[in-house]
């Protein structure tokens, strides 16, 4: 059974969110208000339903002294009876504590790990999958920086995904993931493990980052086509150093006032993210066990194409539907991740 006097909180404090936005809130307050009125509506949706529904099992039960009604209250208390635990049910998924960038865009950002050209050719692969699946959710996908290889893979992929449940989803795919498979490059037709490494960060607002203009070093540099043709005339691309923790972005897709705008979304974006695995390795000292914990050095799937197989090592699923999955069709496996993180979530705090 769930608390009502926490159910009660949760109402009264979607009424007072409800209120602060109609009444017309301060610029500097509708953003947070705004994501947390967002967060606690379908809360409060679930809320609402199993008082509902309680309230029909209260009449249903009422009506067993009424000759008249007894046989219409016989008929519904076993449908009622069943539906309210799995209303329960819904509500405690509901009220699982929130990743509180989880209604944020992401950066994703993809880089070819060991196993040299086929490595890049991978990385490549799963950018692809990825505008694919982002494609399928109506997300928009778009491309920030690229750098390709010799054949065609890639060196460096950085995208903004833009939609609703971005980062609730896609935070799965942060990690190693292992390709095994008959390379291109490979005249005798063995089998080669290779990996790419996929990081998920959650877009960073100004407010939540604050960069000091004498922490960073910017460098323009002269950007160059596909294959180190179509120079370009001017310096446009640019390189941003945050000297404090060493990090370097580059952007060299657009004009050298959008690659520095661009640039600084994706510096703020990985602080962003430093930030957040700080707080984390302070609540989970063993914080690599956890679902979506987004190590970037944890090996989490593996693609087999001989055999036309996808493992995810975290959950121990396999599914044998490699070529779909490569479409983009990712939402079997990023779902089994959901449900099972959900699962870890309930026990822990029902524990």
């Amino acid at each position: 059974m769930v608390p009502f006097e926490k159910l009660d909180q949760i109402t009264r404090r979607f009424e007072y969110l409800e209120a602060k936005l109609g009444q017309g809130a301060a610029p500097a307050e509708i953003a947070a208000l705004s994501r947390e009125y967002a967060d606690l509506k379908p809360v409060v949706a679930e809320i609402v339903a199993y008082r509902s529904a309680l309230a029909d099992l209260a009449e249903a039960e009422a009506m067993l002294t009424d000759p008249e009604m007894r046989a219409l209250a016989e008929e519904e208390l076993p449908r009622l009876k069943d539906r309210i635990p799995e209303m329960e049910q819904a509500l405690r998924l509901a009220l699982l504590p929130k990743d509180a960038a989880d209604a944020r865009p992401a950066i994703l950002e993809i880089r070819p790990g060991t196993g040299g050209e086929e490595a890049s050719l991978f990385a490549g692969d799963l950018a692809r999958m990825y505008q694919r699946y982002a494609e399928r959710m109506g997300w928009r996908f778009e491309v920030l920086e690229q750098q390709l290889s010799d054949l065609g893979g890639l060196k460096e992929f950085t995208a903004h995904v833009q939609g609703e449940g971005v980062f609730a989803r896609l935070k799965y795919e942060a990690g190693t993931h292992r390709v095994q498979r008959v390379p291109e490059t490979e005249a005798g037709g063995r089998i080669h493990t290779s990996a790419a490494t996929v990081a998920v960060l959650p877009e960073a607002e100004e407010v939540d980052i604050d960069i000091p203009a004498t922490d960073i070093r910017i460098d323009t540099m002269r950007a160059s086509g596909a294959g180190g043709q179509h120079v370009n005339t001017t310096d446009s691309a640019v390189r941003i150093t945050h000297i404090p923790s060493g990090i370097v972005v580059t952007s060299s897709e657009k004009s050298q006032h959008q690659n520095r705008a661009i640039a600084m979304q994706v510096l703020r974006a990985r602080l962003f993210e430093m930030e957040r695995d700080k707080a984390a390795s302070a609540r989970a000292a063993d914080r690599k066990a956890q679902v979506g914990s987004g190590d970037r050095s944890e090996r989490i799937r593996t693609y087999n194409f001989p055999q036309g197989r996808m493992t995810d090592h975290r959950i121990n699923l396999t599914l044998y539907a490699l070529p779909q999955i490569m479409q983009g069709d990712l939402g079997e496996v990023i779902e089994a991740l959901v449900s099972h993180d959900q699962a870890a979530k309930l026990a822990e705090m029902e524990a």
